[in-house]
């Protein structure tokens, strides 16, 4: 594996600095600084998507095909690099990331002309209907029906952690159309509009505290929806199928230039906190914490490398998506929890809502207002996305042959 870059990518990296410095304005970096769990209010999200659709970097892992930008893997890379260096806003997932490639590679020619340009466009927002009350993990368990009516199904149910569905115009929803044979044989895969009458959504206050309308999730309530079949995305009852392949693009993101940048911050914090007179970053036992995580960064930055190399000839990510998924959250926990312990007494300082400008004089550091929301929104990344103690399981199975 090369790692020395080419005049052509350096010059790339160039055009990808040049591009944030661009627009990634002073109003969208401090609302980014103030945000407890990293989403901005829906406007600013998609003015930053508009420009990075504009300049063809929405989509960097589509195909060409699709509307992607053909980046090289090394391309990918540096894109990630820079776009976290500077904590740019993150592209909401659930649909460029995650439900267009499920319609890509599922869906029909229709629904791709249908559905694909908007998503890239950021003219449609997405959400995710895959947890219910009782199954996440166990997401086979799910309950939530959709029975047949002509050229209809009728939904009944609920969805739970549905991150932010109430900015959402879709939703994508496993849904139960069976209850013959294995449970995973009885699900599938649809699209809903959101105007649908009789879906109702109710948010969900976190340990982060974060208020409506910026809270990051939701229960999602259906009471007999109607969807047109033709918003069915492959066969019937092969749903599952779908649920797999869009979990590999879930879980198999690089997190390394993230932590990097959240372990940065956390040097900032413990240079300026002082105790017992000297910076606590020249304390022996919290810097030798700083070195054991970067250590620990440094190592799964590699095996991203290897793993993204490996996909330069076009397979999907697989489950080495676990993997990435498991140590990636683990070290977003620890490096928030390096965070609190830098920030000191003034952790304890409570704010309802950062993003809404106040008057008020500031008490203590900037950063304090976010650090200990921050932690405990990343409670819950361990167990997002199918949870790690799950994710050790299929790693076990499927990579292991245990």
């Amino acid at each position: 594996m090369d790692l020395t870059f080419s005049k052509e990518d350096e010059a790339f990296r160039q055009e990808v600095k040049d591009f944030i410095g661009e627009h990634f304005t002073e109003q969208l970096r401090d609302k980014r600084s103030r945000s407890k769990n990293g989403y901005l209010d829906k406007a600013d999200h998609i003015q930053w998507q508009k420009a990075l659709a504009t300049k063809g970097w929405a989509t960097p892992n589509w195909p060409v095909e699709h509307g992607g930008p053909g980046f090289t893997p090394t391309q990918k890379y540096i894109f990630s690099v820079e776009m976290a260096r500077e904590d740019t806003p993150h592209v909401v997932p659930f649909g460029i990331t995650m439900v267009a490639p499920v319609i890509m590679k599922f869906g029909t020619e229709e629904q791709k002309k249908r559905f694909l340009p908007d998503i890239q466009a950021t003219n449609v927002w997405w959400c995710q209907g895959y947890s219910e009350p009782g199954s996440g993990s166990d997401l086979a368990s799910l309950q939530m029906k959709a029975e047949r009516d002509g050229d209809h199904y009728v939904l009944n149910g609920s969805k739970i952690w549905t991150s932010v569905a109430q900015h959402a115009d879709w939703i994508f929803c496993l849904v139960r159309t069976s209850k013959e044979g294995k449970r995973q044989e009885g699900i599938s895969f649809v699209l809903v509009d959101m105007k649908t009458p009789g879906i109702t959504v109710d948010p969900i206050v976190c340990l982060d505290n974060t208020p409506a309308p910026h809270q990051e999730v939701n229960q999602v309530f259906f009471e007999d929806v109607r969807v047109p079949v033709e918003n069915l995305v492959g066969e019937e009852n092969k749903g599952w199928t779908c649920a797999k392949y869009l979990l590999e693009f879930e879980r198999g993101n690089a997190y390394s230039p993230g932590l990097y940048h959240g372990l940065s911050n956390v040097r900032e914090i413990a240079s300026e906190q002082i105790v017992d007179g000297r910076p606590l970053i020249e304390d022996p036992s919290f810097a030798a914490k700083l070195s054991d995580v970067e250590s620990q960064i440094r190592a799964m930055e590699f095996t991203e490398l290897r793993i993204f190399s490996a996909l330069s000839a076009g397979g999907n990510v697989g489950p080495e998506s676990s993997l990435l998924k498991c140590r990636g959250t683990e070290l977003q926990q620890a490096i928030t929890e390096l965070s609190v312990e830098a920030t000191g007494v003034y952790v304890n300082l409570h704010v309802a809502d950062p993003l809404l400008d106040s008057n008020e004089e500031d008490i203590g550091p900037s950063y304090a207002k976010v650090t200990a929301p921050r932690y405990f929104s990343t409670r819950k990344t361990s167990i997002f996305a199918g949870s790690n103690e799950i994710q050790r399981n299929i790693m076990a199975k499927a990579v292991l042959g245990l």
